[in-house]
């Protein structure tokens, strides 16, 4: 097969990054590289699902990525892993070509992130500001690949999305539901609320950098991995629930400067110039700091070790990193720093996940969450326009039409970037709004 035809069926596929930004994957396959990884590592705690499609569909996932080698011209597949993921690794090895190999990662937080993941796998570290293709390696995760093998082998396009239901319910689930299915439906399946309704917060996506969520009515989109249910005292709810007037006093009245948040910091450790603790100083001292420290704020991954783990007055300089961002953004400001040396001290300095979990009081949620071959069935979905990088998609369709599972429902502008968008389930269209379609089940 041709690579423009890889391309092509992953484009009309509405294929994109499974892991959070869903960056489009066609994207990716139209470059070159040297190195193809596939990111295994499941990065957030409590989250299940990587793990157990890797050991489930082990042959579709080798497929899609000798399918993306191909693609991209790559002489080396990486697939990276937790030694804890026996299962999975047991069900790959021996697919594998001669070109491909198992990396075993360390239980740390946060490998999974793609430029830990690279350094730990390769050794290779992506410059501050850069994405991995500078240093010739192309980042899929296991969902991608699965989903490219199915693209260009079956023409099937992206409408399920597997996620992880798990936290303060009754049983911890790892489902497959049609996008747009309503998350309040996903926790039904999780056997409900382990505790009442009325002290119950959810977050969409994992503990350390997924969103608060103020209803359940969010639909599933073809990037979200999980959601979990915690009592609304708890502290990861408590401190998504600050407000940015609260976190600047925090950080302007006990901030000790004890470096912890630095030293502690992924991608200080591995050379760049990021110093959470500077940063917390300038807000302190009406922004001294040298603009290139202000601007590494552009470089925070938002991993959150800093604000759970490494400080010890509970400051977040993560916050104060995304509000920095939000503005450098809005001004177009760009950073440009040079890659350092990485810290002495790094393998010393990474975060066990299990001390991570402890830390933030997420031990007595931290249990298996099994797969479920069950397949749900909502009366109604609510497909987002936008589930990708890039333009929102246009509809293609018109209210009252029938659509069947699979059919393509907005398309992209020409020479624009995104993908498709498909219906997930057969039905008739009941509504086009401004972020979404509404499919009624026939």
């Amino acid at each position: 097969m041709e690579t423009q035809d890889i391309v092509r069926k992953v484009y009309e596929a509405g294929v994109v990054g499974a892991g959070g930004a869903g960056f489009p994957t066609h994207v990716k396959l139209g470059a070159k590289a040297e190195i193809v990884l596939v990111n295994g590592a499941e990065c957030e705690p409590l989250l299940k699902v990587d793990q157990q499609l890797a050991a489930r569909h082990a042959k579709e996932m080798v497929r899609g990525l000798a399918l993306a080698m191909q693609a991209v011209g790559a002489r080396e597949g990486i697939v990276a892993l937790k030694a804890k993921y026996a299962e999975a690794i047991d069900a790959i090895t021996p697919l594998l070509h001669e070109n491909m190999r198992i990396h075993i990662l360390q239980d740390v937080y946060p490998a999974g992130d793609e430029v830990i993941t690279i350094w730990m796998a390769t050794g290779r570290r992506v410059p501050p500001g850069d994405i991995p293709l500078s240093i010739g390696v192309v980042v899929n995760n296991v969902n991608t690949l699965i989903n490219v093998a199915r693209a260009v082998d079956e023409g099937l396009p992206v409408t399920h999305r597997c996620l992880t239901v798990t936290g303060a319910v009754n049983e911890p689930v790892t489902v497959t539901v049609p996008i747009g299915t309503p998350l309040r439906e996903t926790l039904a399946l999780a056997g409900g609320l382990s505790i009442p309704a009325a002290g119950a917060a959810f977050i969409d996506g994992g503990p350390m950098m997924g969103g608060l969520l103020e209803s359940l009515d969010v639909p599933v989109t073809r990037t979200t991995g999980g959601l979990i249910a915690l009592p609304a005292d708890h502290l990861l709810i408590q401190r998504r629930r600050a407000d940015m007037r609260s976190v600047i006093s925090m950080a302007r009245t006990v901030c000790e400067q004890c470096l912890l948040c630095t030293e502690l910091c992924p991608r200080h450790l591995i050379g760049h110039e990021l110093p959470p603790h500077l940063i917390v100083r300038s807000v302190n001292y009406n922004h001294v700091a040298e603009p290139s420290v202000l601007l590494s704020a552009l470089t925070c991954s938002e991993c959150a070790i800093c604000e759970a783990y490494a400080c010890p007055v509970e400051i977040s300089p993560m916050r104060l990193n995304q509000a920095l961002k939000a503005k450098f953004r809005q001004e177009g400001a760009r950073y440009e720093g040079e890659l350092r040396k990485a810290d002495p001290m790094i393998e010393g300095r990474l975060l066990p996940t299990s001390r991570l979990v402890a830390r933030i009081g997420l031990t007595r949620y931290n249990r298996k969450a099994p797969w479920s071959d069950a397949v749900h069935a909502p009366e109604r979905v609510w497909i987002r326009l936008r589930q990708h990088i890039g333009v929102a998609a246009e509809p293609c369709i018109r209210v009252g039409d029938a659509v069947r599972c699979g059919q393509r429902i907005a398309d992209i502008p020409a020479k624009a970037m995104g993908v498709p968008i498909h219906a997930s389930i057969d039905g008739v269209v009941e509504a086009i709004g401004g972020d979404a379609i509404v499919i009624r089940r026939a």
